[in-house]
């Protein structure tokens, strides 16, 4: 696991970056869910929100984990 990402002199803890770049997923995959109607299917959709970021983020921490 990488210690710090510095950008222009700031250091970022990763954390931080994958959870922007998890959100950043998040908000596409939210709208072709709803374009594609899933969202009818789903019961509490904030829910349904905060755990696509959580799979997301966790995706997203092991893909970096195992490349760096």
């Amino acid at each position: 696991m990488i210690g710090e990402i510095d950008l222009y002199g700031v250091l970022l803890p990763p954390l931080l970056v994958w959870l922007a770049l998890a959100l950043v997923l998040s908000a596409l995959l939210r709208r072709v869910l709803n374009r594609a109607g899933v969202y009818q299917y789903v019961w509490h959709r904030p829910l349904f929100d905060i755990a696509i970021l959580v799979v997301l983020l966790g995706g997203i921490a092991a893909v970096a984990d195992h490349f760096f």
